[in-house]
């Protein structure tokens, strides 16, 4: 589950090698239209991390996109993905978080402009957004299926970069995976859905490739931040970089933005 939700690319304090613990002391600063986000220190550590945080309260974050102060989070943090997550996986994803080097570092709070530095506003907003039942329907009787909506609908989030957002900040699930401004600001993050402008050509044998080894059927690369997603991704069973591009192939094909 840490690898499949890349959880080191946003929280890491800095880049480590693989063979190097992962320090998940946070600070990485996130510009948007509503304001600058920074992401949180999630390591171990009592003090400037979440090591006091229960069981409980880990997956009412996950979950719920509630804080053990019961405050509502930004959805910055992805948790309306994470929604869709099995309770047991996120049970074992904090107890491998619990496993990781307490790293100290207060990470300061987000620089929102009004009205969107009123987190009483995200109550309503999640009325609206947050679901945790699946986007796409899909024969239920086939496990690979199954497994694949699992991963990206859930833990892996890939609707929160592939998918385009209205003005509210909202994912549009009516243009799943079909492409969105990049976040970080050059270009755009393709489409992903079985059309002529996503993965038409591409058999589930070259998704599952370049899952493994970045490569695409073209002899081209991952590039920007999709490189960390590939190499985390690179991480899980084969059965599961299948499983995604099955699923990939199986959700309705969707024709990019005119706007592209």
């Amino acid at each position: 589950m840490f690898h499949a939700g890349n959880c080191a690319s946003c929280h890491a304090l800095d880049e480590a090698e693989d063979e190097d613990p992962v320090r998940l002391g946070g600070g990485w600063e996130i510009p948007s239209d509503f304001g600058l986000f920074r992401v949180p220190n999630i390591s171990p550590d009592p003090l400037t991390g979440i090591g006091q945080w229960s069981l409980a309260e880990f997956a009412n974050a996950m979950l719920h996109g509630v804080s053990p102060q019961g405050e509502h989070y930004y959805p910055a943090f992805p948790y309306v993905s994470f929604a869709r997550m099995k309770i047991e996986d996120v049970v074992d994803l904090k107890a491998y978080l619990d496993t990781l080097p307490a790293v100290v570092n207060s990470v300061s709070g987000h620089e929102l402009s009004f009205p969107w530095n009123l987190r009483r506003g995200i109550g309503i907003w999640k009325i609206r957004y947050l679901d945790s039942a699946p986007v796409i329907e899909i024969d239920k009787t086939d496990e690979v299926l199954v497994r694949g909506r699992y991963l990206v609908e859930g833990p892996a989030h890939c609707a929160e970069c592939h998918t385009s957002r209205d003005r509210a900040g909202g994912l549009q699930t009516s243009r799943w995976l079909a492409g969105a401004p990049n976040p970080d600001g050059e270009g755009r993050v393709p489409n992903i859905t079985p059309h002529k402008d996503g993965l038409s050509g591409w058999p589930e044998s070259d998704i599952t490739y370049y899952l493994t080894t970045g490569f695409t059927p073209d002899f081209d690369t991952a590039g920007g931040s999709m490189v960390a997603v590939q190499e985390n991704l690179a991480k899980l069973a084969e059965s599961d970089r299948k499983a995604i591009a099955a699923y990939l192939k199986a959700i309705p094909a969707l024709p990019k933005s005119r706007r592209e």
